[in-house]
């Protein structure tokens, strides 16, 4: 009896637990559904794109991913010559800024150019040959040999990084001490910049803590508050090379509290912080020294110079922050002042920066727009 009763009730059983099921999915999906079609959501979304739209933002794919703010029209015209094999204007650029003494621009310079050599040279070896021992030649050969050993390794970790590329990368970077020695030797008086580009081959070849401060001294008894060589040398410290979170922090902090304002120096405690940021949570971007971080180096970017070759960097650093700290409206006027470039931290260090880079700037948009900018 008792068998034949379930054989008869599993049927039912089986229909009503079916029933169950489906109507169990049918509230989930109708939810979602209710959810994708909210009208108030709807209009949110309509209103973030028009607020995006009436500011003049552009979209992702029209984002510059290799600079992080417009290029100097001569910089530009200069690296169009040189990879059409005319050295002149880079040369020029060179020698107007020894004239002026213009060290943070030099520097920014030979960034580029060295990049451009280090994919074909026959430029500057002719600017070489028709200007022997020209300081800037000199100093643009070193900086485009310590490029050419860090493409040799590849930007893969270690363990991804062949034996062969290991060796061909130490054998260019070894050769790059003597030429770093002849630009300082031909380098007019006050220059700093082979010793700021001496500090990759330092972290390359692992400099010792004490030759890493030889080059330290002789950076800043020229020029003690310059951006580039404060970045080059946080990253030395930094716990991934050669130094250690407290090392990086101690360095950041020193440099931030003994600069002027409009050094730009302020950066360095919220990069070395970024640096060594391993928490999957915002609130350690949000403690009273975070804020404290954030509002000095707002200050400083406002006290800086317009055309300081480096300030849209700090304030691509500062609209991240801001956006962590929710501090939407002061977040969104940087994410302004930097917008169509992303070729900056943090963006640079993310699988696809312009589309982060959009992503918090949005949102940044609206919520400033909804009034929920925090005090």
């Amino acid at each position: 009896m008792k068998i034949l009763l379930w054989v008869v009730l599993t049927p039912v059983v089986l229909l009503v637990l079916a029933a169950g099921v489906y109507f169990l999915k049918a509230i989930v999906e109708g939810a979602i559904e209710g959810w994708r079609s909210d009208p108030e959501a709807e209009e949110a979304a309509a209103k973030a794109a028009e607020r995006v739209a009436a500011l003049g933002l552009l979209p992702a794919e029209r984002q510059h991913t290799e600079l992080s703010a417009p290029q100097p029209r001569a910089m530009t015209v200069a690296v169009a010559a040189a990879r059409a094999g005319d050295w002149a204007p880079a040369a020029a650029l060179l020698d107007e800024t020894a004239a002026t003494r213009d060290w943070e621009r030099r520097t920014a310079y030979v960034e580029k150019l060295a990049d451009v050599a280090a994919e074909d040279d026959a430029w500057l070896s002719a600017w070489e040959a028709a200007r022997p021992d020209d300081p800037g030649a000199a100093l643009l050969r070193a900086r485009s040999s310590v490029f050419l050993a860090w493409k040799v390794r590849g930007s893969k970790r270690a363990a991804h990084t062949t034996s062969e590329q290991f060796e061909g990368f130490h054998r260019t970077l070894a050769r790059t001490r003597h030429e770093h020695a002849r630009a300082a030797e031909l380098a007019v008086p006050g220059d700093p910049s082979p010793y700021v580009g001496e500090i990759w081959t330092a972290i390359g070849l692992g400099y010792p803590h004490e030759e890493m401060h030889r080059i330290w001294d002789d950076i800043t008894s020229r020029a003690p508050h310059h951006y580039e060589a404060h970045f080059s040398a946080l990253q030395y410290w930094c716990g991934k090379w050669h130094g250690s979170q407290e090392l990086a922090r101690a360095f950041a902090v020193k440099a931030a509290a003994e600069a002027p304002p409009g050094t730009l120096m302020t950066a360095f405690p919220l990069i070395a912080h970024f640096e060594h940021d391993e928490s999957d949570s915002a609130d350690v971007d949000r403690t009273p020294e975070m804020y404290a971080a954030v509002d000095a180096a707002l200050a400083d970017a406002a006290a800086a110079d317009p055309d300081h070759p480096r300030l849209a960097e700090v304030r691509h650093l500062l609209a991240y922050y801001l956006y962590l700290q929710e501090r939407w409206e002061p977040a969104l006027e940087q994410f302004r002042l930097v917008d169509g470039y992303v070729g900056a931290l943090p963006w640079r260090y993310r699988g696809d920066p312009a589309g982060e880079f959009c992503r918090m700037r949005d949102e940044s948009a609206v919520n400033a727009a909804a009034g929920e900018a925090i005090p």
